[in-house]
């Protein structure tokens, strides 16, 4: 265990300490594209964000493969499988981040980055199928299926890529959920093929760590295709490895009978599952895009506002809220796979699931449930991320100080406006100025400028 701690450390440090040089060098570089009407972000914000990813990546695998524990597994192809396709699929990111690519570009580099981890041993052998048993591919059937799944994980990490720290939070979760399994059927069952899998998803979630403070909202820096495509791919890696090398017939040595084999062996493929699960509810969006727009006579391809993300903030979520109900939902499928590897015949697993999924139910119905943060934890909150009355934020609920101090943190020169209103008339509602209101739904996030407060009608 303190061989994969390890490594996660050191994904997630050199990725979080690159992160600042690779910003500073997106911003120069100009990798910061026009903001879209579709867009949740109001200020450019650099790309380029799977650089920091990449080198987090390349350097915890160097550490791992001088560690005594690691040397069995950089003696097989994975590695090697693992940073080669992934090499082929950032580079193409990085061009995508600067200049745009074609689409049908970046779905052959995908191909190609899956055939290359083929033809180096990096491929499904069999699909463990409940009630059935343990299914043999023929090597064409393995390839095919390697390929599509990883395309398919990919562009399902791809495609949730939308909000600030959604992609990163989501792929950490899967990795954390897949790493507890694969480092049960490697020390739990002894089934030693089942490391490189372990080390591949303990890479990634270092690589999520130490990008996610960056990236959380507001976004300092955006990870664009080159992460994106990175994670899909490790995660898909990562499943692959442990389906190409571990045998289900020694699983089912250790499980007792084949039906409990089967039964362990399923949740292998945690992180395909989970971008599938990611991936029906955007797919589902957008069908629906493609449905409204034609119905509007719009071209299917016109940008809009009517995603998923843009409704939840419609629904009064702030931003902050909308990430973690999707982490939410992340979290419950990917641990509750793992948990029914271990006991998937505990009626309670069913009840504790079905009672989780009500709370986020809840959760999602109830938009505007903000509870009064308790004073001691707001304290622990940097002013600038405190709700306007939250104990201790120093507001009191009131809209802006006078004196023009600083609103939760704001820029100076906004609460120097709030005091004074516009062309030196007062802020007061039906005077000459405008009237400061909270800035984002709810007053609860930050659109257009970072403070908290903008000018009624701006």
């Amino acid at each position: 265990m303190r061989e994969y701690l390890l490594t996660l450390c050191i994904a997630a440090a050199v990725t979080y300490l690159l992160t600042g040089p690779v910003r500073k060098f997106a911003i120069a570089a100009g990798a910061m594209p026009e903001i879209r009407d579709r867009d949740v972000h109001s200020e450019p914000t650099p790309r380029l964000g799977g650089i920091a990813m990449f080198g987090g990546m390349c350097a915890a695998l160097l550490v791992a493969s001088q560690l005594q524990a690691f040397e069995r597994v950089f003696e097989l192809n994975e590695p090697k499988a693992l940073l080669s396709g992934a090499a082929l699929i950032w580079l193409i990111g990085v061009l995508d981040d600067k200049w745009g690519v074609d689409a049908l570009l970046k779905l052959g580099a995908q191909m190609i980055a899956a055939g290359v981890m083929v033809l180096q041993g990096l491929t499904i052998l069999w699909i463990p199928v409940p009630g059935v048993g343990t299914v043999v591919l023929t090597p064409m059937q393995g390839t095919l299926l390697t390929v599509a799944l990883v395309v398919i994980s990919i562009n399902a990490v791809n495609f949730v890529d939308g909000l600030d720290g959604l992609a990163a939070g989501m792929v950490g979760i899967a990795s954390a959920a897949f790493f507890i399994y694969a480092y049960r059927i490697w020390f739990g069952y002894g089934i030693e093929a089942a490391a490189p899998a372990a080390l591949f998803s303990a890479v990634l979630l270092g690589m999520c760590v130490g990008f996610l403070p960056h990236n959380v909202h507001p976004a300092r820096i955006f990870m664009g295709d080159s992460g994106s495509m990175l994670l899909g791919l490790v995660l898909a890696a990562g499943a692959i490895s442990i389906t190409g090398q571990v045998d289900p017939d020694a699983l089912k040595v250790f499980a007792g009978s084949e039906k409990e084999a089967v039964r362990s062996t399923v949740p292998v493929f945690i992180p395909l599952v989970l971008p599938l699960t990611i991936l029906a509810i955007p797919m589902l969006d957008l069908v629906l895009a493609v449905v409204r727009r034609t119905w509007r006579g719009q071209s299917p391809f016109a940008a809009d506002r009517g995603h998923l993300h843009h409704r939840l903030l419609e629904m009064g979520h702030s931003h902050m809220r909308a990430v973690l109900l999707m982490y939410f939902w992340s979290a419950l499928v990917a641990f509750g796979m793992v948990a029914f590897s271990v006991q998937a015949d505990n009626v309670w697993l069913v009840l504790v699931a079905v009672g989780l999924s009500a709370a986020g139910l809840v959760l999602l119905l109830l938009p505007r449930f903000a509870p009064k943060t308790p004073s001691w934890a707001n304290r622990l909150v940097p002013p600038r991320y405190r709700r306007p009355g939250d104990a201790g934020d120093g507001t009191g609920g009131d809209p802006a100080p006078a004196g023009g101090a600083a609103v939760n943190g704001a820029n100076p020169a906004n609460a120097a406006e709030a005091a004074n209103g516009v062309n030196g008339a007062k802020g007061a509602p039906g005077s000459q100025g405008h009237e400061l209101i909270p800035a984002g739904i709810s007053g609860s996030t930050a659109v257009g400028e970072r403070s908290r407060w903008r000018r009624a009608g701006h």
